[in-house]
């Protein structure tokens, strides 16, 4: 059976996805799945043993590859011939990806999404909360297009892979950013973190803005700032830590991907929707009630959070 997943980005919201490759693996094991993704995050998918095929595409904010890139689609749709496309992206322009490369393509229907005409290019769709849980939306589309059973997630197995090899092992990694800055914790509250648990810890960046916050950190601390890294070099570092702290942000979300011990903090996003919490995945938030549909991108909430807080988050799960 060959199955084309649609999930073009960000990049937490990819990781969210990928949970499903496991479970669509174990009850059709001869499955061939290929994945459609937006250039800059190809990396988070690669060396995955359930991806038979990456295709890596740039439609974002450059309309001048738009065309070119949909020719391409139309040629990869007659070359692979996908008995079942799923479009877990639920975007306008997700669907229409997902119905060049298939007629037979399965995504949420309209009461489901934040863009409703999604549902329009689907031949089949299927109601799952716009509200819900982001990793049990995806889990439970596939589930639905494919007719097998919705699993217990505390089943899964860690699902980043890579073959970058490093020594680097931080007793705690701090992630600085975020896709929006009201998502992001203030870096003076890191450096009270920090300077309260006295354990090994480096400080992860992806851009000028988060590097200039992790040297900020690291000169208040004593913290290593990592050099800019790939998403495959990230995702061993991650794996190497014993514990992972940041904002609502793709790196964050990798602790989990990883079964690595995490500390999540939410500001403007909600916690329950954007993350799984377990044992060792704990999450702290501004305590408020937050519309899944009209998130306020300019409320700073989060730096409201007590970092005294963290510390005793942080201090529950580091080895003793």
């Amino acid at each position: 059976m060959k199955i084309a997943i649609v999930k073009l980005s960000a990049l937490g919201d990819i990781i969210h996805a990928m949970i499903v490759l496991q479970y669509i693996k174990k009850n059709i094991p001869n499955a061939q799945i290929d994945w459609f993704v937006e250039e800059k995050f190809v990396g988070i998918l690669e060396n995955n043993p359930h991806i038979y095929a990456l295709y890596p595409l740039r439609l974002k904010n450059n309309k001048c590859h738009v065309f070119k890139e949909y020719q391409k689609l139309k040629t990869i749709s007659k070359q692979n011939q996908y008995d079942l496309v799923l479009d877990l992206q639920g975007l306008i322009k997700s669907a229409l990806v997902a119905r060049i490369l298939s007629p037979n393509c399965v995504g949420f229907d309209k009461q489901s999404l934040r863009e409703p005409l999604a549902a329009f290019f689907y031949k089949t769709s299927f109601h799952v909360p716009y509200e819900e849980n982001v990793i049990m939306r995806n889990l439970k589309l596939t589930c639905k297009a494919l007719n097998i059973d919705i699993p217990d997630i505390q089943t899964k197995e860690p699902f980043l892979f890579s073959t970058y090899k490093s020594d680097i092992a931080p007793t705690l990694l701090v992630i600085t950013g975020s896709s929006w800055q009201s998502k992001v914790y203030p870096k003076e509250h890191f450096v009270t973190i920090l300077n309260a648990l006295h354990v090994k810890s480096f400080i992860a960046w992806g851009n000028e803005k988060e590097k200039t916050d992790a040297q900020f950190i690291c000169d208040h601390t004593n913290a290593t700032m990592l050099p800019k890294m790939s998403l495959n070099e990230l995702k061993t570092i991650v794996k190497n830590s014993q514990l992972i702290m940041g904002a609502d942000s793709g790196p964050t979300h990798m602790a989990w991907a990883l079964g690595r011990p995490s500390i999540t903090i939410f500001g403007p996003t909600p916690s329950e929707r954007n993350t799984v919490t377990t044992a060792i995945n704990l999450t702290i938030d501004c305590e408020k009630a937050i519309n899944a549909r009209n998130i306020n991108k300019h409320d700073f909430c989060i730096q409201q959070i007590d970092p005294l807080k963290i510390i005793a988050l942080a201090k529950e799960l580091l080895p003793c």
